[in-house]
Parts: C-alpha cells; structure tokens; sequence
C-alpha cells in the first residue's frame, strides 16, 4: 500500500486480513464493489474517478496508483484514485454495513417502481429532483439520469416530491428505468475522462436531452432550456415541456 488516505482510510490491518484469503464472488451495491474472500469482504468505491484493474504484480507505480492487492497467478489487482475520492473497507456484513444498511433498491429491480416513489413522497417538501436522487429511496440515480428521467416524464424538476401524482410516478419510474438501461447499453455518459471496463468511452451522452444544456434549445419543443441549482446541483428543465 503505497497511500491509506483516501475518503475514508485504508485499515491498517487489511494486507493482514487479505493475505492468504481467495475472492468467491463479486457483486455490486450501489457504488460500491463488494469483493467477497473466504473470511470477509472487501468494500471498494471508486470515487469520482478511480479505477480497478489487472496489471502485471511488481509493475512499477504511476502516480495515483495507491493499492496493489497481489494475486497467485502472478497479476496485481491494482486501485487508482487520482482524487482519493474513494474507499477500501473490511467488513465481516459488508450488507450490514453503516456505509450500506440503508440504501434503497436497485433502480432496475423489480423492488422500484412508481408506488415506492409515491409512498415515500407523500408529506415531502423537498424537490422532487433531489428526492428521487436520494440514496435512502433509490440507489444509481444521478445528476444526469434524474434530470434526464424527469425531462422524459415532463416533470419539473423544482416541483414538490409531495405534489407529485401516483401517476406521474408511475412514469418517471418508468423512464428512470428505460434511461439507465439505455445508457447501460450504450457505455454510460462520457463527459470528461471516463471510460468502460473495456477502455472504451461510453456514448449515452449524445442522447443527451436536458443535462448540460441550459440556454441551448429544447429539443421537443424548441424553446430555451432553463438551468437552475436544487441541492447544490445543476439542473436543466424545460418551461414548456415540464410541469
């Protein structure tokens, strides 16, 4: 380990903990990667642009390049984290986790929907922009996708959670759902360095409709998208196409 401060700090004990151990599974919860050993669970979070990846074991670091977890077959499973916005954890319940215990479902599981957003919306003050990008409601919601998702239901996104119709919930979990598998299919949403596992960018961000686009034109209807900031987040609407 070559820097242990990241968002939170790596366990001191972790090379301890890991020598020795075999990964069994891998999953993902939210952001966070779940690496599964015999004895316990590596949490990892790749922050805002970390990366996970197979390198030679014993190849020289890079800057950045803060963890190499040294592997039998002769690789290193290497994390990078230019802006130590991320994490590596230890956790015996990694689903019982403080960092995980609360979060909501997946937003392409049956376990979302319309009613869930109803339900929880109901006596609500808070725009409904940052509501469904609540990590407690919904987990993979973010800044462009709930933009995206609201201009697609027709809702505006400054609008009250609690205002909102079953309906209309209805049909913006609808278009979350339809958003994301698009931009899952399509590579997600470059817009400055990323990059797939496949070292590819992804290109979901030509299909941009609102995010990014404040002053320019509505692509619906042609009037002039409209920006403002909910939750310390820029967010672009429509006047005419969202209510």
């Amino acid at each position: 380990m070559r820097e242990r401060r990241l968002r939170w700090p790596i366990p001191e004990d972790l090379d301890v903990r890991l020598s020795g151990q075999r990964f069994v599974a891998v999953e993902r919860r939210a952001k966070y990667l779940l690496l599964q050993a015999e004895a316990g669970t590596l949490i990892g979070h790749l922050g805002m642009s970390g990366s996970l990846r197979l390198v030679e074991a014993g190849l020289e670091a890079a800057r950045h390049e803060h963890v190499d977890i040294e592997l039998e077959s002769g690789l290193a499973l290497r994390y990078t984290d230019p802006r130590r916005f991320g994490a590596l954890l230890w956790s015996l319940d990694p689903h019982g986790h403080e960092l995980l215990r609360n979060l909501g479902p997946e937003p392409l599981t049956e376990a979302f929907d319309g009613d869930r957003l109803f339900s929880l919306s109901r006596g609500r003050s808070m725009a409904v922009k940052p509501f469904i990008m609540d990590n407690a409601v919904v987990v993979g919601v973010g800044n462009i996708y709930a933009t995206e998702a609201l201009f697609a239901a027709g809702i505006d996104p400054r609008r009250e959670a609690g205002s909102v119709s079953r309906a209309r919930y209805l049909k913006l979990a609808g278009e979350i759902k339809r958003i994301l598998a698009n931009a899952i299919e399509r590579g997600g949403t470059t817009l400055r360095d990323f990059v797939g596992g496949d070292g590819q960018p992804g290109y979901f961000q030509q299909e941009l409709f609102a995010y990014g686009r404040g002053g320019d034109f509505c692509k619906v209807c042609g009037s002039t998208l409209r920006e403002v900031r909910l939750g310390q987040r820029a967010s672009v609407y429509c006047p005419r196409c969202q209510r």
